[in-house]
């Protein structure tokens, strides 16, 4: 498979200032230091607890910010062969020639708030068109209308404001504004996190239509795991702004290999009484991104550590079933989930 971006040593670190002459004290490393490779085509799905750094990744990918330090090298569909820009160093001027904010979108997860209210849907969706493509008049009117359409709305849509909507309709404006410039890439913000269950599954389901009609790359961001499980082809687990496991979705819920992986995956609940799993509680809290434990980010929290996770940070890297893990231990996971905890794992049928 083609790569669309190549994240390479990607950080996004927040100063923190103090005293009278606001000087820098220290810092909130959202993210730090994380490679990853998004292949054309695919959805990868990102996971972890609040502050790992999920959403922060994806701002960083589509230029909300200038990340600290790293590489997001971006490969287009006509120079696949080769970067296009660094999108972590590309001058603003230079992005906006590239026409990098057409081919990069993104979707939040609260429509209400990232729908101007003063706004008709029509000039919603039409806004980016006129600022990136230039389309006016009749042109515009039908690529709106088209728009809305293949979103599952109608004309009657059209002259109606966002408060108008439900939360699942909103949502679905949002998609049709994030569509409309023909991007190549879409980061999804949790965009079924604030819908009720039923509009969740359409959602989804639209989504994927979507990916496979338009030939989108999504990464899709979420706490929801049965939902990546659904959507996903692979899986980026992360925690404290660094990715502990990468691996296949299959591969992921079949056979983890990261403690944290597991306790993630023994927290899903299961309809059936007579099918239930024990559940693996981690004790403590988050520790602060702005002061990470040395060693292992995840030793405070493991059941597993050993002396080596509290003075040696573990690499990311590739074990023999293809995915990769960044643990000490990611050998005997198996073994000491299944002699402590019981065997029994979500995904396993």
């Amino acid at each position: 498979m083609d790569k669309i971006l190549e994240l390479k040593n990607l950080k996004k670190h927040y100063l923190i200032q103090g005293g009278v002459l606001r000087r820098e004290i220290g810092a909130v490393r959202a993210l730090d230091g994380i490679d990853l490779d998004i292949y054309r085509g695919e959805c990868l799905g990102v996971v972890g607890e609040s502050g790992c750094g999920k959403t922060t990744a994806g701002k960083a990918i589509v230029r909300f910010f200038k990340p600290t330090d790293g590489h997001i090298f971006y490969y287009a569909a006509d120079t696949a062969s080769k970067p296009t820009a660094d999108l972590a160093r590309v001058k603003k001027s230079r992005i906006k020639k590239l026409g990098l904010r057409s081919r990069l979108q993104m979707v939040f997860q609260d429509p209400t708030t990232s729908l101007d209210p003063r706004m008709l849907v029509k000039n919603i969706v039409a806004e980016p068109i006129k600022t990136l493509q230039r389309m006016g008049g009749r042109d515009l009117e039908a690529r709106v209308l088209s728009l809305l359409e293949r979103v599952g709305l109608t004309r009657d849509h059209l002259l109606r404001y966002p408060h108008e909507f439900s939360g699942g309709q909103r949502q679905r404006i949002a998609v049709a504004r994030a569509i409309a410039t023909d991007p190549e890439f879409i980061v999804l913000d949790e965009p079924t996190s604030a819908l009720d269950v039923s509009v969740q599954s359409q959602i989804l389901n639209l989504l994927k239509s979507l990916q496979r009609t338009l030939q989108l790359t999504y990464m899709f961001v979420t706490h929801h795991l049965l939902v990546v499980k659904y959507i996903s082809n692979r899986v980026a687990v992360m925690y404290l702004g660094k990715i502990v496991e990468l691996a296949d979705t299959g591969v992921i819920f079949s056979r983890p290999s990261h403690p944290y992986t597991h306790a993630l995956l023994s927290a899903i609940p299961i309809p059936d009484i007579a099918h239930q799993q024990q559940r693996i509680v981690l004790s403590g809290d988050v520790p602060s991104p702005a002061n990470p434990p040395a060693g292992c980010r995840f030793h405070t929290r493991c059941p597993f550590a050993v002396d080596r996770c509290l003075k040696q940070e573990p690499l990311l890297e590739t074990m023999e079933t293809g995915h990769r893990v960044a643990c000490h231990r990611k050998h005997e996971m198996e073994k000491l989930v299944a002699e402590t905890f019981g065997t029994k794992r979500i995904g396993r049928s």
